[in-house]
C-alpha cells in the first residue's frame, strides 16, 4: 500500500498530470483558456503516430513471435467480455435504460489510448520496461466492445442500427487506421526508420502530451458541468468501480499470458479505461437514441480523471507486486 502511495503522490506532481488538471480548473472556473480545435487534433495526430511508430520498431526488434499473438488474443478477449460485466453492474447500481446501459458498458470494453499513452510514459519515467507489442493490443481492442454492446441490446429487444456505416465507423476509425497503420511502418522499417525521425518522434513527445492533456482537463471540466442532473451517485460510483474490476481482470490476463511487469500493467491500463473517440462515433451511428451527456461524461469526465491521477500508479504498484 504504501509503494502504491507514494508512486501515485510522484505521479500526481508529474507535468502531465499538473496539465489535466490546470485544464479541469480551468473550465470550472470558467476561464477563457481554449486550444483551438485544429492544434488538438494535430497532437491527437502526433501522438497516436508517434505511439504506433514505435511500438512498431519494438516489434521488429523483438520478433514476431507466439507471446504476440496471446497478447492479442487476450486484450481481444477483455475488450468482448468487459461489456458484459459493466451491463450487469449499471443495471445494479442505475436505472439506465438497456440502449444507455449498453452504449456506456461498450465504452468500458473499449479502450483510451490517451490513457495508454500516459502509461508508457509513466512506465519510461520509472525505468520499467514493457513489451512495444502493446500497441497493438491496444488497437486490438477498440472494436469487440461495439460488437458485445449491439448483441446486449438486441437481446434486451430493442432495434441496434448494424450496417456497412457502422462497420467502417468501427474499422475505418481514424484512430485506429493511424495507429494500426504507424505501428505497421515501424515494423517495416525498423531502428533504421528510428534513426531518421528519431529527434521528430523522441524528444518533442512529453511537452507534446503535456499540451494535450491540458485540452482533455478543458474538454473533462466542460463535461462535468454540462452533466448536472444527469450523473447519479450509482452512475458516478459505477465510473470508479468498473475501472478497478477492469484492471484485475487485466491484471489476471497479463500474467496468464506471460507479459512482464510492464506489460502486465499496460493490460490493465488497457482493461481499465474507457474510450471517448472510437465507441462515440460508432454509438451515434449504432445506437442514436442513447445519450451522449451520459456515456461521455463517466469516460472522459470521471474515468479518466480516475486513472490518470490514482489508477496507473496503483495499476503499475500491483503489476510490480504480482512481477516481482
Amino acid at each position: 500500500m504504501q509503494d502504491i502511495l507514494s508512486l501515485a503522490a510522484a505521479n500526481l506532481l508529474t507535468p502531465m498530470i499538473l496539465c489535466f488538471a490546470l485544464g479541469v480548473a480551468a473550465s470550472l472556473a470558467r476561464s477563457e483558456l481554449t486550444i483551438p480545435e485544429a492544434a488538438a487534433k494535430t497532437m491527437s495526430i502526433y501522438l497516436l503516430f508517434a505511439i504506433g511508430f514505435k511500438g512498431g520498431v519494438a516489434v521488429n526488434d523483438h520478433g514476431l513471435d507466439a507471446s504476440l499473438g496471446l497478447a492479442i488474443l487476450g486484450g481481444v478477449v477483455l475488450s468482448f467480455g468487459l461489456p458484459f460485466v459493466a451491463f450487469a453492474l449499471l443495471k445494479v447500481l442505475t436505472r439506465l435504460s438497456a440502449i444507455d446501459a449498453a452504449a456506456v458498458a461498450a465504452h468500458y470494453g473499449s479502450i483510451s489510448i490517451v490513457t495508454f499513452v500516459t502509461a508508457t510514459s509513466v512506465l519510461q519515467s520509472s525505468g520499467i520496461a514493457s513489451e512495444g507489442y502493446m500497441v497493438a493490443v491496444a488497437a486490438a481492442m477498440e472494436a469487440p466492445a461495439i460488437v458485445s454492446a449491439l448483441w446486449l441490446v438486441a437481446r434486451s429487444g430493442q432495434a441496434a442500427k448494424m450496417d456497412a456505416d457502422l462497420w467502417r465507423e468501427i474499422l475505418l476509425n481514424g484512430s485506429i487506421v493511424l495507429l494500426v497503420g504507424s505501428f505497421v511502418i515501424g515494423l517495416v522499417t525498423g531502428a533504421k526508420g528510428m534513426e531518421r525521425i528519431d529527434a521528430f518522434i523522441v524528444a518533442p513527445f512529453q511537452g507534446i502530451l503535456c499540451l494535450f492533456l491540458l485540452d482533455m482537463g478543458l474538454v473533462a471540466g466542460r463535461g462535468l458541468k454540462a452533466a448536472k442532473g444527469v450523473l447519479t451517485a450509482g452512475a458516478l460510483a459505477f465510473g470508479i468501480l468498473m475501472p478497478i474490476i477492469g484492471a484485475a481482470a487485466g491484471l489476471v490476463v497479463g500474467l496468464g499470458v506471460g507479459l512482464s511487469t510492464g506489460g502486465v500493467a499496460l493490460m490493465m491500463v488497457l482493461a481499465a479505461s474507457a474510450s471517448y473517440i472510437a465507441v462515440p462515433a460508432a454509438m451515434r451511428v449504432a445506437l442514436p437514441e442513447a445519450n451522449p451527456a451520459l456515456y461521455l461524461t463517466l469516460s472522459l469526465g470521471v474515468t479518466f480523471p480516475f486513472n490518470l491521477t490514482l489508477g496507473i500508479p496503483a495499476y503499475v504498484a500491483i503489476a510490480q507486486a504480482f512481477g516481482g
